[in-house]
């Protein structure tokens, strides 16, 4: 039995030296593996983005977050004594791994056993520096002796005092905030240089659970924490007991958090595009945005005030490079971040006739072509005016000004329907179109920021817009990794037909149904409202600014008040007036200039005698037809026009025919100058 314990001992023995043996070679092997001090500052927690606004400012801070990097003689006595206290006592007598809190924590573990509850409370600051720096938070024994022999190799080649700048440095304090400059700049507002004693007990008690004692989620969990670290900062003689008392943490006051407002709906939109813009998975970055934060808080309070009960409202703002000024995607992001200014897609109605005009001016007709408003019917389908009335002979200007169903159904058979999704399709619209005769009054579902797009580039002349959210992206110590370009190489149409569409929409604006949209100085625009008023829309622009403003429901229920022409007009207006208040007024473009082919015969051919030709003065009628000498040409203009009596059934009173708008007059209000025509001879 003897010779058995004694064997026994000495197998222990050899077992031990062996296993001191391993861990020098592997503290060795560790310690020349680690690298310089400087690399170990300088290695990253997790990439942080921080999100500027146009002027600069930050706006949101994603991610993981920096303060600045604190020496360890610009750290507060008492942020050192409150850590040490809390984390590692022993801190200054260990070599990297204290054996006494082995020693208690296995203890425990063993009154434990068979509750499923790991190891814990063992590991030094040293061990948690190791854990941040160069390993992970899973729990496995391999992990924990890893954990151990950097530990022991970093104590080997690094002072006490650079550990703990290390540690205080990279330390996770939660809410994204690591270190303490980060933690106390988020959560007291000022440097950690000004840390005091209730401060940085606070700091202090968020290691053990950052989630569960942040001062911005619980309060009082935090003070309660904290006052355990003062206690413990007591019994390990840092601070005195008078010291203790004297110490209100009640009186801490918390920095303000910042409010989740609708900022955040353009943020989502932009931040994702990052992963096509740069290929930096890890450095922190500073992304500079286009978002103007005065003309999304006007944008806000203008959808805010504007919206029917029940409803929810959408509004997007683009510069005239593309570059988003505003955008709201709801009434509320932290009731419900469903943006859908980007997302939501819903019927655009009467504000899609402008891809309808625009396939009729490029196909030749002009603002003062004259149209007809009489009953259509194409295949069965009958489309209605909303006044139940037709007005008989019109021009294109005004059948758009007054949002004419029944002419932009004529437009449509007469460009073909396919033309019109083909130029909704030129002006970015990327939801499916159907080419159904009723699409040209606007039954496709779209998406607000592709209409406000589509709107912008009519702005433009012709020159095709892409929203953009994102102007430059930088390193943190300024490194340009990304900074934007405009394109202008791609025309939409010509420009002469963005002139007319201008005039058109100018007109809508100035006298037709969006009237409710004027500011004060020229804007161009175009209502939109659905079938049982699901949905109201106004897009428009002004001074370079182009807006899109959507209402409506969610659940797309029809809201009874709901037209383009009165809430979202409304809504655009007020917004519009703040954000180019201070821009200089700027006066549409709408002279067309028409292609060669397009232009009027000269006066000759007008007044003079016809040409009688090899033919011997045989004529040919619109289509090409050889007509007799003496039989009359009908003209549009000589053709007889239908009385009043053909809109009214017989037998009925007579209807009253809507007002027909006079040319001059709209010249007027528009601040034209018209000539006047040649007398006819």
């Amino acid at each position: 039995m003897k010779k058995w314990l004694i064997r026994g001992l000495k197998i222990g023995l050899v077992g031990i030296v062996s296993a001191v043996i391993a861990l020098v070679v592997a503290v060795v092997i560790a310690y020349q593996s680690l690298p310089d001090y400087e690399s170990l500052k300088s290695s990253p927690n997790g990439q942080m983005i921080r999100v500027h606004a146009a002027d600069g400012s930050v706006i949101v801070t994603l991610g993981p977050s920096y303060g600045l990097w604190m020496r360890y003689e610009q750290i507060p006595t008492v942020m050192v004594d409150a850590m040490v206290s809390t984390e590692d006592k022993r801190y200054y007598l260990h070599p990297g791994v204290d054996p006494v809190g082995m020693a208690r924590a296995a203890w425990v573990a063993l009154e434990r056993r068979g509750t499923g509850r790991r190891w814990q409370g063992a590991s030094t600051i040293t061990q948690q520096v190791t854990r941040n720096i160069f390993l992970n938070n899973s729990y496995s024994w391999g992990r924990k002796v890893r954990e151990m022999v950097l530990a022991l190799a970093l104590e080997r080649k690094f002072s006490k005092r650079q550990i703990l700048e290390l540690y205080l440095n990279k330390v996770y304090f939660g809410g994204g905030a690591y270190g303490i400059d980060a933690a106390s700049r988020k959560f007291f507002g000022h440097p950690a240089t000004s840390l005091n004693l209730p401060e940085a007990a606070i700091i202090a008690g968020l290691v053990k659970a950052p989630s569960s004692y942040s001062p911005t989620a619980d309060k009082e969990a935090a003070i309660g924490r904290a006052g355990v670290v003062l206690e413990l900062m007591q019994e390990n003689g840092a601070i005195s007991a008078a010291e203790r008392a004297g110490t209100n943490l009640q009186d801490v006051k918390m920095a303000p958090e910042p409010p989740q407002n609708s900022v955040r709906y353009f943020t989502d939109w932009a931040l994702p595009q990052l992963d096509t813009l740069v290929d930096e998975p890890n450095e922190p970055l500073d992304v500079y945005t286009t978002i103007d934060l005065a003309m999304q808080k006007a944008a806000t309070a203008a959808i805010q005030a504007n919206v029917p009960k029940g409803t929810q409202g959408a509004l997007v703002s683009l510069d005239r490079d593309g570059a988003v000024r505003a955008m709201v995607g709801g009434l509320d992001y932290v009731t419900s971040n469903y943006n859908r200014a980007t997302t939501a897609t819903r019927q655009p109605g009467s504000s899609w006739k402008i891809f309808v005009y625009m396939a009729a001016l490029e196909a030749g007709y002009t603002p003062d072509t004259g149209v007809t408003d009489s009953a259509v019917d194409i295949n069965g389908w009958k489309p209605r005016n909303s006044n139940g009335r037709f007005s008989g002979d019109i021009d294109i200007r005004t059948a758009f000004a007054y949002s004419v169903n029944t002419v932009a159904a004529k437009l449509g058979v007469e460009v073909g329907f396919p033309t019109v999704a083909d130029m909704a399709r030129r002006f970015g619209i990327t939801t499916p179109i159907n080419t159904h005769p009723s699409m040209v009054l606007g039954t496709s579902d779209v998406r607000l920021l592709d209409m406000t797009r589509a709107f912008a580039s009519i702005a433009r002349k012709g020159v095709a817009v892409t929203p953009y959210g994102i102007t430059k992206v930088t390193t943190a110590d300024g490194r340009v990794l990304y900074e934007h370009q405009d394109d202008t190489s791609r025309v939409l149409v010509a420009p002469w037909v963005a002139a007319g569409m201008t005039d058109l929409m100018q007109t809508a604006v100035s006298t037709g149904t969006g009237r409710a949209a004027q500011i004060g100085r020229p804007v161009a625009g175009k209502t939109g409202t659905t079938s049982s008023n699901k949905d109201g829309w106004f897009l428009g622009f002004s001074s370079g600014i182009t807006t899109g403003v959507w209402m409506g429901r969610d659940d797309a229920r029809a809201v009874g008040v709901l037209q383009g022409g009165r809430a979202p007009a409304h809504a655009f207006a007020d917004y519009m007036k703040v954000a180019v208040a201070s821009r200089p007024v700027e006066q549409f473009e709408t002279q067309v200039t028409l292609p060669e082919w397009q232009l009027e015969p000269d006066e000759e051919a007008y007044y003079g005698q016809p040409d009688s030709g090899a033919d011997g003065g045989m004529m040919v009628d619109e289509n090409g037809l050889p007509i007799e000498r003496g039989q009359p040409q009908q003209s549009g203009d000589d053709q007889q026009q239908p009385d009043d009596s053909a809109q009214t059934a017989p037998g009925s009173a007579e209807r009253p025919q809507p007002p027909r708008l006079d040319q001059q007059w709209i010249d007027n209000v528009l601040g034209r100058n018209r000539q006047q025509p040649a007398p006819q001879r």
